[in-house]
């Protein structure tokens, strides 16, 4: 999370949404970066209002604009594989040994399913209730995104490539791909209003 305190702007760290390539390129500018740990740096809407928001609304007396970014969802979905193969690599038993995209995927859908795939929804990350972020740019199209920063905090903006995982297979099949659509269908129809 980034708080732009005279442009009283506050990015919103979607995770698996290019969060750390916006705060490598934009920490320098902001008054406030909050990176670690992980909780606070992927603070949600939810957390944001009951939280932050009322903070910055006491000291300064207005309401800053949110923004983040949103990725299309299986595309977000794959980044969590890609990301969840890389993480704990070096350990002797990494519970992704042998799980490929498909039985990640499935294991998502399941409510009950392993930890390692319970990585929520992007729609619950950037909504609360039928408030919702004010300003959502799809991942897609990053340009859009930092020409809005341009203009906002008036200076170039050029975001690196870092965090990014391994390429590896995520193909899935027609209906495990249907499946994944009616699991994540908040996900769409969010993304798709945008």
């Amino acid at each position: 999370m980034l708080i732009f305190w005279e442009r009283r702007l506050v990015f919103l760290a979607t995770p698996k949404a290019g969060s750390t390539a916006v705060e490598s390129a934009l920490e320098p500018l902001a008054n406030l970066a909050v990176r670690r740990p992980a909780e606070l740096k992927h603070t949600d809407l939810s957390g944001y209002r009951r939280h932050i928001e009322p903070w910055l609304h006491s000291v300064t007396g207005d309401r800053f604009t949110t923004i983040a970014l949103m990725r299309e969802p299986l595309d977000w979905l794959r980044s969590w594989y890609r990301f969840r193969l890389r993480d704990d690599g070096e350990a002797p038993e990494h519970e992704m040994t042998g799980l490929d995209f498909a039985g990640f995927a499935r294991a998502y859908a399941d409510p009950g399913g392993p930890a390692l795939a319970r990585v929520g929804h992007q729609a619950d990350f950037l909504t609360a209730g039928q408030d919702r972020v004010d300003r959502i740019f799809r991942y897609e199209d990053i340009e859009s995104f930092t020409h809005f920063l341009e203009d906002c905090l008036d200076c170039a903006i050029s975001l690196p490539r870092v965090n990014v995982p391994p390429a590896v297979d995520v193909s899935l099949s027609p209906g495990h791909e249907d499946e994944l659509r009616q699991v994540m269908a908040g996900d769409f129809r969010l993304y798709e209003s945008l």
